[in-house]
């Protein structure tokens, strides 16, 4: 069926289909990371940019390949070092032939960028990164060059390995939607993860949907309706995180010292809506706000000395707000 004669709730039910196809894609490739592709994928539809925390060799880099590969989009690989400037990501002006300056487009022009290692650059090249991510844009030399839609970061980082990086401020890091936490694969999985890798087997990827595709279901996310009562409970989560305020429990007074802004109320809407979209729903419910909870919200929440010396995490805190 054409885009253009479908109503909006054969355009959910198609959603939901592309979701499925392109997660057995991606599934060819990428072994026992079931969850980590849904988030990954929730957050493309949502329009919303993610942060991948995991130990080197969980296959960070080969799912963003994948999943840039079933799409059909342009995929940029930047791998982040204390000696990148701002230029090496969003280019620069030089002097052409004619003696004029040209603008060079840098690895940030591509609808999905894999930040490799984002901690490891100094903050004036992370900010450079995280300006694009905002505003869709970069700014050389006063001009504006707009990127190309739909554009999508995935930030990857490394979190044992902690000398000599420098970690992304807090409002750095309210900039990407979703906070993916990869753990090592189960026994089985790894064994089938080896025996794929060390023989010739090459599985062949199909092309699931392109750009003009994408941005229409992101475009049909917006569109969802969500009951008033989904979306207080969505911002009503959100508003427990801070202590100081009415609403603010008792754990979180005592366990944190700064909780999540606006932004992530609105994470939580459009990650339920998505959520619940391609699980077939035309609307989403406090069930959708509650699966998509701890990655939007385990980056936004500091934790106290407190917290740190009794070891609770951010995960404990926010099971214990669900």
């Amino acid at each position: 069926m054409q885009r253009e004669s479908m109503t909006d709730v054969q355009a959910v039910d198609s959603l939901g289909q592309a979701f499925k196809d392109l997660n057995r894609e991606v599934g060819k490739v990428i072994i026992g990371q079931d969850d980590v592709v849904k988030a990954v994928i929730i957050s493309l539809f949502s329009n919303g940019h993610s942060l991948l925390v995991g130990v080197p060799g969980l296959a960070k880099t080969l799912l963003v390949s994948t999943i840039a590969q079933v799409l059909d989009l342009e995929f940029n690989r930047i791998q982040f070092t204390p000696d990148l400037m701002p230029s090496d990501i969003t280019g620069s002006e030089i002097l052409d032939e004619d003696r004029r300056f040209k603008f060079n487009r840098g690895p940030v022009f591509a609808n999905i960028i894999l930040a490799d290692e984002i901690n490891r650059t100094p903050p004036k090249t992370q900010a450079a990164l995280l300006e694009a991510m905002q505003e869709r844009a970069v700014t050389v030399s006063g001009q504006r060059h707009i990127l190309p839609k739909p554009f999508f970061v995935l930030a990857t980082q490394n979190p044992i390995e902690q000398e000599g990086t420098y970690p992304l401020p807090e409002a750095q890091l309210d900039r990407f939607m979703f906070n993916i936490w990869l753990d090592y694969p189960a026994f089985k999985d790894e064994l089938t993860v080896v025996k794929n890798t060390t023989s010739t087997h090459k599985p062949e990827l199909r092309l699931v949907m392109n750009a003009d595709d994408i941005s229409y279901y992101q475009d049909i996310i917006r569109k969802i309706p969500i009951a008033d009562n989904v979306l207080e409970y969505a911002v009503n989560l959100a508003a427990k995180t801070r202590p100081g305020t009415d609403r603010a429990t008792d754990k979180v007074k005592q366990y944190i010292s700064w909780g999540a802004g606006p932004r992530a109320s609105q994470f939580l809407v459009l990650g339920a809506k998505t959520h619940g979209a391609i699980h077939g729903k035309y609307s989403p419910d406090i069930e959708d706000v509650q699966a998509v909870a701890k990655l939007v919200l385990r980056h936004r929440i500091v934790r106290n000395y407190k917290a740190e010396a009794e070891g609770v995490s951010e995960e404990k805190i926010i099971e214990g707000l669900l």
